[in-house]
């Protein structure tokens, strides 16, 4: 395996820059630019200097780590070096020379942890989101897998299911006639349709990619409804052109607002009418309908009723004259002027958001996981079977099916998109 280095910080300038070497030739690349390396752990201050020219590149902190108890599983060494642009180009230009070296590729030292089995998928995948996050929710539920809170129900659970094959297995080869003890077979079933339920528990719990992509909630109603004044007075911006002439927003308008640490993704639409003739009108239209059709919340702004009783019904515009009261079917009385009444609209919003979000605590899967998880569940539906056999392969289907989502299997066709997403030094 080739030995690669990175800038494991962010973009300089900064006041410190961290390169980050890996692989079996990291101890020599060291030594090359920094002689003597210090004792593993211990960091010492060295000059760095370019080995074919002598040149002094900086004057660093130099750490190593022997593997395999490193990030990596491998070799490593960090050079600590001062973070403007020139300095950190130089020292990767000289590890570049270096024979054996190259620079790393998007997460390539996140896979290497993978391969060399320090961390598993559910980690990877977990630290993934962790890079990403931007809400304090996300942040919790990204750490939680990224330190390994699935990977150990996914362990306990494979345990479980193992033994539960073993016991059968051994009583399939012993028994007489391959005759299985009812009492045995039964406690198999009730242990296996246990574990099951502790699946569907956590497969209740509303998906990860919810505190990813953020709840969705969409602005709705005719024309001049005051949809892009309160898109406004709800981000806090002018996000939306605001006219008194009809029609004027044409397209859908998104604004990504994050509220006590949950994610939102307002959305302005189109004034939705019968009436109109104008071809790009009717585009938009059609537009706020597939904005509607795929939200989490629509707040609906028309003094009619809205179309599906799921919507909540906003008497917006409160403020003007004649329309102080608040009609029938409309849940709250809102003025874009009124910061207080945005701020009960957004108490409203968020208290409907949280039935839709993981909770604290919660293990929120992401896609992948959801369907090698329903896979382990649909396996274990068939151990009420009165086929022995049919038993023990509906066990090792099922822990073949959560061996998929730690990556123990069948891994390598997702590894390339999920690494992809990983800055370069990680």
């Amino acid at each position: 395996m080739t030995t690669i280095f990175a800038p494991s910080t962010g973009m300089p300038p900064a006041a410190i820059a961290i390169v980050r070497i890996s692989g079996p030739g990291a101890l020599a690349a060291g030594r090359a630019l920094a002689g003597e390396l210090p004792a593993p752990r211990e960091a010492r201050v060295r000059t760095l200097r370019d080995p074919a020219s002598g040149d002094h590149l900086d004057r660093a902190l130099v750490l190593v780590f022997p593997g395999p108890a490193t990030a990596t599983g491998e070799d490593l060494v960090e050079f600590h070096l001062h973070g403007g642009r020139a300095v950190v180009a130089a020292v990767e230009a000289t590890l570049a020379a270096q024979p054996g070296l190259r620079r790393a590729e998007s997460g390539e030292f996140t896979r290497r942890a993978l391969t060399n089995g320090r961390i598993d998928l559910a980690e990877a995948e977990g630290l993934g989101d962790l890079l990403m996050a931007e809400t304090e929710l996300q942040r919790r539920a990204a750490l939680a897998m990224a330190d390994g809170a699935l990977s150990r129900r996914i362990a306990g659970w494979r345990t479980g299911l193992l033994g539960l094959t073993a016991q059968l297995e051994a009583s399939l080869d012993f028994a007489d006639e391959a005759d299985v003890p009812d009492a045995l077979l039964d406690d198999i079933r009730d242990r296996a349709r246990a574990t099951a339920a502790e699946m569907i528990a956590i497969l209740a719990v509303p998906p990860v990619e919810r505190l990813r992509d953020g709840v969705r909630v969409v602005l709705a109603g005719p024309p001049n409804s005051g949809k892009s004044t309160l898109l406004n007075a709800l981000a806090q911006r002018e996000a939306a052109i605001v006219s008194p002439i009809a029609g004027t927003t044409r397209d859908r308008i998104e604004v990504a607002v994050a509220r006590d640490g949950i994610p939102f993704v307002l959305t302005d639409t189109a004034g939705l009418r019968d009436d109109s003739e104008d071809a790009i009108e009717r585009i938009g239209m059609a537009r706020a309908d597939e904005a509607i059709a795929g939200a989490d919340i629509t707040l609906w702004l028309g003094d009619d009723p809205p179309p599906s009783p799921a919507m909540l019904q906003i008497h917006a515009r409160a403020d003007l004259p004649g329309r102080a009261g608040l009609p029938p079917g409309a849940a709250l009385a809102v003025s874009a002027r009124s910061v207080e009444s945005v701020e009960t609209l957004w108490g409203e919003v968020a208290r409907r958001a949280a039935a839709l979000l993981p909770k604290p605590g919660d293990l929120a899967l992401n896609k992948r996981q959801i369907s090698h998880c329903r896979e382990a569940v649909e396996a274990l539906g068939d151990v009420g079977s009165s086929d022995e056999l049919v038993v023990a392969d509906a066990l090792r289907r099922a822990n073949g099916a959560l061996a998929r989502i730690t990556g123990d299997v069948g891994i390598e066709p997702m590894l390339d998109a999920l690494f992809g997403k990983f800055c370069v030094g990680k």
